[in-house]
């Protein structure tokens, strides 16, 4: 057997002593540059997704002025699609082949399909988000390719499946334009929450955050 010195010994363990030093530092080094790969691979991919904003065509005029809808439009609320064909994308298989059907004003139409069907590509045509390949979409005698997307979405509602609520007061969230009075904002409170039942005095529509929230939570 080969009987080390101790001199022989301590270079030895100075050389795993400086082995392990190295190695931790190693480690260090190797983290950080791969956390260098993750920056730049985030930054490249931003510059992508700029360049292909960029690209994007710019929608329909908010108001064409030659062609406004009366202030009353949509009255009855009839809904007629004539062959309503609908592609995401120019190279892209139709999501809807020839739709043709008629909605009489005041009917409750309910539309089933399973996922991937079109029930949101329909509902994202009335308000065109996606413009129609073929075909068209006539309310109460108005084709709505013909208007403004303003005209045409401010006279529409909508009710999400999932409810969002946007930062500031319950008002807001009912009249984010403020095309309505205190008052009649405040008959739509009464009707929606039925706070009149429980408050002695009608408050003004600023203190009606707290009292309508806190009947949300006694319902919980």
């Amino acid at each position: 057997y080969y009987l080390a010195s101790a001199k022989e010994l301590m270079r030895i363990n100075g050389f795993v002593g400086m082995a392990l030093s190295y190695g931790l530092s190693l480690n260090t080094s190797f983290v950080s540059s791969i956390q260098t790969q993750c920056n730049i691979a985030n930054q490249i991919i931003s510059v992508e997704r700029v360049s292909q904003y960029m690209d994007i065509p710019s929608e329909a005029a908010e108001v064409v002025e030659e062609n406004r809808p009366l202030p009353d439009w949509p009255e009855v609320g009839n809904v007629e699609l004539r062959d309503l064909k609908i592609r995401y994308r120019k190279d892209a298989p139709l999501v809807l082949h020839g739709i043709t059907c008629k909605f009489e004003g005041g009917d409750k139409i309910g539309v089933v399909g399973r996922t991937g069907s079109g029930k949101t590509t329909l509902i994202g045509a009335l308000f065109r988000l996606v413009e129609p390949a073929e075909g068209k979409i006539i309310i109460d005698s108005v084709d709505i390719s013909t208007i403004g997307l303003h005209d045409l979405r401010s006279r529409l509602g909508i009710i999400p499946q999932d409810p969002t609520l946007f930062q500031g007061t319950i008002r807001y969230n009912l009249d984010p334009l403020g095309q309505f009075s205190d008052q009649q904002i405040w008959e739509v409170r009464v009707i929606l929450v039925g706070v009149y039942s429980h408050t002695s005095h009608q408050p003004s529509p600023v203190s009606c955050f707290i009292i309508v929230y806190v009947h949300f939570k006694r319902n919980r």
